[in-house]
């Protein structure tokens, strides 16, 4: 009697032998760092959500898996065609109505630090709106 599966034989009560052979609890897992965080997301790509501003053609699909290496420039001649734009029209994108980030940075950064439910929301336009 008062023997417990945690290594310890006792000859104490049961209630007693059971107090005394529990385990600690485990501890909590540790926040995820950065690099971590990253390696989550699937790799199907990141889901961004176009939006368009102003007089700018509205996209029939908003919604667009993309590779999270792709680049902010790649994107904007992706829309650009899809949207059939003259060469010497211009397109700006934003993130989240607040800046236009630069050319080269990458869809999976601005995802890891702006995006939200799951999804990176970016606006594009023909003329300068924000920022």
């Amino acid at each position: 009697m008062g023997s417990c599966t945690g290594g310890c034989s006792s000859p104490l009560s049961l209630t007693l032998s059971f107090l005394f052979c529990l385990s600690p609890p485990p501890a909590p897992p540790a926040p995820l760092s950065f690099p971590e965080r990253r390696l989550l997301i699937p790799s199907r790509g990141i889901d961004v959500l176009l939006k368009a501003v102003g007089d700018t053609p509205i996209m029939k699909t908003k919604k667009w898996a993309v590779d999270r290496g792709r680049t902010v420039q790649s994107l904007s001649q992706f829309i650009s065609r899809f949207l059939k734009l003259d060469a010497n029209e211009q397109l700006f994108i934003y993130v989240n109505q607040a800046f236009a980030p630069s050319p080269d940075q990458e869809v999976g950064a601005l995802f890891d630090c702006f995006g939200s439910d799951g999804k990176l929301v970016l606006h594009y336009c023909k003329s300068q709106a924000w920022g």
